[in-house]
């Protein structure tokens, strides 16, 4: 250490083995580090001599310590990753504040709105936005985008690409080759469409792909599943739905036609969400491990906050998949 330095919270961070956010959130009293982890900051600060910056403390109080999730609140699968980004934001000091978007309360609105409330990052749960728009948005404030391919912006996603790949070979396995896909919209939609696309080649399936648009919602489901059914093609025997919510309303719609699950079609979802574990929905689905999103999320917007990370963070996970009763031999004959 330079002489005539002041001793700063960062040097304690090193000496401990702790991060400065740590450090940060003892001597702020904020809840959190255990009882052993805060005598040894303490001990070491004394040690030290640590003085605190009382400059700095006053101009840490205009800090609100606040992170914006932006969440369409219909989604299950959001709303269980909110619940492990508020666990990660609170073992780090922070507060959590959520911005819905609804049909009414489009992405661009809900952005102001968080930075109305002084958020200092926001986290985007799939945002729909354009490339451009995300781009700006990080120019005015830290964002991380989850479930997002995209470059320029920190982002923690899983890779749909394989993820897809793993419910096409697992469909393949049990014998399907009319294998359908009810899809998504936006980047999220063409990137898992993508993935459907590129394992139905892969085993040489390109001849029976088909693809119905839909929202990720199951408003579509009807009408999509009286187009794989009564379509010019030879209807499927299995569907991969782009998300948990369309899946599910690809099973009522089948329901109410009077077609067996999985007896004559066999259906999967994506995102693994809490509708998909029900045990009358038993859906067979892709986990996406939100808790290790929300984990790296948090962290990505906060080493930007507390460590001054300026280098741009871009994180991606294997997703699992996760066979239940919705999938099943195809017919043979």
């Amino acid at each position: 250490m330079n002489a005539g330095r002041s001793v700063t919270m960062q040097d304690i961070a090193d000496k401990v083995g702790v991060s400065k956010a740590l450090v940060s959130m003892i001597f702020r009293g904020v809840p959190g580090p255990s009882a052993e982890t805060k005598a040894r900051v303490l001990a070491v600060a004394e040690e030290m001599d640590y003085r605190p910056n009382r400059t700095a403390a006053l101009l840490s109080l205009r800090r609100t310590h606040l992170i914006g999730v932006m969440t369409d609140i219909r989604n299950a699968f959001h709303a269980e990753m909110v619940e492990h980004m508020v666990a990660e934001a609170d073992k780090v000091g922070y507060e959590v504040v959520l911005g819905a978007v609804t049909p009414t309360h489009a992405e661009a609105a809900v952005m102001e709105t968080l930075l109305d409330f002084r958020c200092e990052a926001v986290v985007l749960l799939g945002p729909a936005a354009s490339d451009v728009d995300l781009r700006a948005w990080a120019g005015r404030v830290p964002i991380v985008a989850v479930g997002r391919r995209i470059s320029g912006v920190d982002a923690v996603r899983a890779g749909d690409s394989r993820g897809m790949s793993d419910v096409v070979d697992h469909l393949v396995s049990l014998g399907h080759n009319r294998i359908a896909h009810f899809s998504g919209y936006g980047s999220i939609g063409k990137d898992r469409q993508a993935g459907y696309r590129r394992a139905m080649h892969r085993h040489g399936l390109d001849e029976h792909m088909a693809v119905v648009e839909g929202d990720f919602t199951e408003n579509y489901a009807p009408a999509a599943v009286d187009a794989f059914l009564d379509g010019d093609i030879e209807p499927p025997t299995a569907i991969v739905a782009a998300n948990d919510r369309s899946a599910v309303g690809l099973l009522d719609a089948l329901q109410r036609r009077g077609v067996s699950v999985p007896g004559d079609i066999s259906v999967t979802g994506y995102d693994d969400s809490t509708l998909a574990r029900m045990a009358h929905i038993d859906l067979t689905t892709v986990s996406q491990e939100p808790k290790e999103q929300a984990r790296r999320a948090i962290s990505a917007a906060t080493s930007r906050l507390d460590d001054d990370r300026t280098e741009v963070s871009s994180s991606v996970l294997r997703p699992r998949l996760v066979v239940r009763g919705t999938t099943g031999p195809a017919e043979r004959g």
